[in-house]
């Protein structure tokens, strides 16, 4: 496991290969999680004015090109309204972790058992996430009213999440796992976005000194592009992550991501992680950006 002060590092085929990708829902708690999914979504989007083109954007050199990059107003995000979106996103995807791994350790010291390993996962997802919301801070310091909404956001998300995770945890990681699936179409688009030239600004843009060193980003590749393309691969990981413990028995499997020599709350063998690896949503892994599932998940590795 690496140091939550490092990222894990990626390659950059692997940051490239990682698609949008959405798990199809099989029972009513998967139904319910994608609707509170969805309906967050609506939320969030008012919120921060998101609205994206869902035309393709033309090679350039065709005739309809211009036609479709003068389009402007609400429907055109610029680089402060992507900001503005990352910041919301990232204040509300690090709540989640931090949230399961303290009802889990009171958990665990309440009934005087090990935690089979989930806490650490869990805070390093909740570290992972705010590390993304302190890097756009350095770039993009909130107003008042965004600082408002945010601070209404989290205390109405916190107290709901946890209520939920005290009533079923394997619908809070389904919903998280749904979250993800978002939060890398929201990457992938704005990716996409510099790619076509629609935000000139951070075509050259370099990535704050908290990103060079956070994500061991080397020389040459330290742009705006090279960092979205960085955390889009955080929240791919998460996407996994998420939707393999929404499989998992919530109270008897052990964390699949937490080597043998690493499990420090769990009493599982190697033997027994392999067992479950079933469980393991390896079909929305574009590419396989978990070292942790890599180890194990010798069947899905080709």
């Amino acid at each position: 496991m690496a140091s939550p002060c490092v990222s894990d590092e990626y390659t950059e085929d692997q940051m490239n290969a990682i698609q949008v990708a959405h798990r199809d829902t099989k029972n009513w708690a998967d139904r319910v999680a994608l609707a509170m999914v969805r309906l967050l979504r609506f939320g969030m989007d008012t919120a921060t004015g998101y609205s994206h083109n869902k035309e393709t954007v033309k090679p350039k050199g065709d005739s309809n090109q211009a036609a479709l990059s003068q389009k402007k107003g609400w429907f055109t995000m610029t680089e402060r309204k992507w900001l503005v979106r990352f910041l919301f996103l990232e204040s509300v995807a690090g709540v989640p972790g931090m949230v399961a791994a303290s009802v889990r350790h009171l958990h665990s010291l309440r009934r005087l058992k090990r935690d089979n390993g989930w806490i650490e996962t869990l805070l390093e997802e909740a570290y992972n996430e705010r590390m993304h919301l302190l890097t756009f801070m350095k770039m993009a310091e909130p107003g008042r009213f965004m600082k408002f909404m945010i601070l209404g956001a989290q205390g109405v998300f916190y107290n709901g999440f946890f209520l939920a995770y005290l009533l079923s945890p394997r619908i809070c990681h389904r919903f998280v796992g749904h979250l993800e699936e978002e939060a890398v179409l929201t990457y992938t688009r704005a990716i996409e976005d510099i790619d076509s030239g629609k935000l000139p600004k951070w075509q050259t843009l370099e990535a704050p000194e908290i990103a060079v060193r956070y994500w061991n980003m080397p020389e040459g590749h330290r742009t705006m592009r090279d960092l979205l393309l960085y955390i889009r691969a955080d929240e791919a990981k998460h996407r996994e992550v998420n939707h393999t413990l929404g499989n998992l028995e919530q109270k008897t499997d052990p964390n699949p991501f937490v080597s043998e020599c690493e499990c420090y709350g769990s009493n599982a063998t190697f033997a027994e992680l392999t067992n479950i690896q079933t469980k393991i949503q390896v079909n929305l892994i574009r590419p396989k950006v978990s070292t942790a599932l890599n180890r194990r998940d010798g069947k899905d590795k080709k």
